[in-house]
């Protein structure tokens, strides 16, 4: 089975973009609140940990950069709309180069770097992945904060003044 590039590009930034299209709609106000719910992260803090955890996937695992990443940082971390865009639009750039390395059926780049993520990941012998399934992960992750980002936006909105900074 084949999959040309581009079509695989299209999804992810479709759902790139969608997420961008989130925090310019929260604004710089908003996009750091979380929502009054126990774990809740704000939507700046969910795509900065796909901007790191796509970088991570594709352009390291994949692609053979050297990634360096700080996973938990990455759901702390604040900042404005124009900063997380200007991430994201880089990463779109990047992934361009990147997504020309994938041979699917080939063993990933560096698969001790996955080593250390076996504590909170549910997924079974991640190091012994082949490059096709670790980028139909990074996709996965990416639709699936997306529809967080949607949701955690609606009660954002919802609540109001009563969402937290923390």
């Amino acid at each position: 089975m084949q999959i040309a590039p581009d079509d695989l590009l299209y999804f992810i930034n479709c759902a790139l973009d969608g997420m961008v299209r989130i925090a310019e709609e929260l604004g710089d106000e908003r996009v750091n609140l979380r929502p009054d719910i126990p774990g809740a992260n704000s939507p700046y803090a969910i795509l900065y940990h796909c901007v790191g955890c796509t970088n991570f996937w594709i352009g390291g695992l994949i692609a053979g950069r050297q990634v360096t990443r700080d996973r938990d940082a990455e759901f702390q971390a604040q900042g404005t709309v124009a900063g997380i865009r200007q991430a994201v639009r880089a990463l779109q750039k990047q992934l361009r180069e990147d997504i020309t390395h994938v041979q699917g059926d080939q063993p990933l780049a560096y698969p001790d770097a996955l080593l250390p993520l076996q504590a909170w990941t549910k997924q079974q012998g991640v190091q012994h992945w082949r490059q096709g399934k670790a980028l139909i992960h990074a996709y996965e992750e990416l639709s699936q904060h997306h529809g967080q980002m949607e949701i955690t936006r609606d009660i954002l909105m919802h609540q109001g003044s009563h969402a937290s900074q923390k």
